[in-house]
């Protein structure tokens, strides 16, 4: 019995982060809407650092606080692919609660390098053991769960007629 090729490995995991982040590649999708904007940037694309900064769902948590906390954990999972040791501590992450319009824009824009370099992680990657496909996988999860939480709490202005 032969193991799956890394390329192929590769281009999986690749896919899968582009629909997360960036919308679905093509007309069909593993986890997200198959419309266009469903990805996490197109997602934060039309919100304010007041939208951004608004509390709502269980937690009271925010926008900006969600995507602070991705952009940490995007940290971590990059790094795990690099060998480097982790702390699974993320709590550290949701220190963000509210943006005004230069922080919103440095959260994003932070958001994006650090998709970047996860990105190039997968790409680059050459052993994929049960602990890289475990840190891959799980970032991957990890960034869909928030893109749904997300996702749901513009839904209610999306019908109330407001914009996101």
């Amino acid at each position: 019995m032969t193991g799956t090729p890394p390329a192929v490995t590769v281009s999986l995991l690749t896919r899968m982060l582009v629909e997360a982040f960036e919308g679905p590649p093509g007309p069909w999708t593993y986890f997200t809407d198959a419309s266009p904007g469903t990805g996490i940037f197109a997602t934060l694309g039309g919100l304010s650092a007041a939208q951004a900064s608004q509390p709502g769902g269980p937690g009271h948590s925010t926008v900006a606080g969600h995507i602070h906390h991705v952009s940490a954990s995007l940290v971590l999972s990059t790094r795990g692919l690099r060998g480097e040791q982790t702390s699974r501590d993320r709590g550290r992450s949701w220190t963000v609660t509210t943006v005004d319009d230069a922080g919103w824009a440095d959260l994003q824009a932070q958001l994006r390098r650090e998709y970047d370099s996860l990105f190039v992680a997968v790409e680059t990657h050459a052993v994929w053991d049960e602990d890289a496909l475990g840190v891959a996988i799980g970032a991957i999860a990890h960034a869909a769960y928030h893109l749904g939480a997300i996702r749901q709490r513009l839904a209610p202005r999306d019908a109330e007629g407001g914009t996101r």
